[in-house]
């Protein structure tokens, strides 16, 4: 295995950090009511991408789609997609989730499945690096996450404020504040175990 391959154990470190951050922050926080649900019913599914390069990364996603869209909502709800070895700067992570999009439309698979981006530096437009409200979508590594569009419409249905989550999660983040992610940040890597060499491509 060369340097930069990433071994099992460090696959396995990255599912079970980005699990405790699903569990710790998407649903401990409320970042994100509906996530909790298909995560108790084991519905969703966490694969770690061994890609090193985007054209790797992107094989994997189109399995990952393909995958999604031929299996039924009640055992597959939605696909996390780590990759902590391609992507790390967030701009060219940026540049992808174009293609990302790109491919769900040559898939024809529009209006059924949709890619979702989160990513450990994470910043939303018009903020600065440290503003904590790009917390709300800062993952441990870089992930895709494969969302089916029936389930988005039926969570709106369910949740008819949704277009409020988004105020909701601003307001979370702040007064949780720089200090208290972090050591939610912590809490996920303790879950996860003893640190390994696996680490996130500046």
């Amino acid at each position: 295995m060369s340097p930069d391959e990433t071994s099992p154990d460090q696959q396995q470190r990255a599912l079970a950090e980005t699990r405790a951050w699903v569990d710790r922050a998407v649903i401990g926080l409320n970042l994100c009511p509906f996530a909790k649900a298909p995560q108790v019913k084991g519905q969703v599914r966490y694969v770690v991408s061994t890609a090193q390069d985007p054209a790797a990364l992107l094989a994997d996603l189109i399995t990952e789609l393909e995958r999604l869209a031929e299996s039924k909502a009640d055992k597959l709800e939605t696909t996390l997609l780590v990759h902590p070895q391609v992507l790390g700067d967030f701009a060219d992570y940026n540049d992808f989730i174009a293609i990302a999009e790109d491919t769900v439309a040559e898939l024809d698979l529009e209006g059924v499945l949709q890619v979702a981006s989160f990513h450990p530096h994470y910043q939303f437009d018009g903020t600065t690096p440290d503003d904590i409200t790009n917390a709300t979508n800062r993952s441990p590594y870089p992930t895709l996450h494969l969302i089916r569009e029936d389930s988005i419409d039926r969570a709106v249905e369910a949740f008819p404020e949704a277009e409020q989550i988004y105020a909701v999660n601003m307001a979370t983040m702040e007064a949780l504040g720089s200090a208290g992610w972090a050591a939610l940040q912590q809490q996920c890597r303790d879950d996860a175990g003893p640190a390994s060499s696996l680490e996130t491509p500046a």
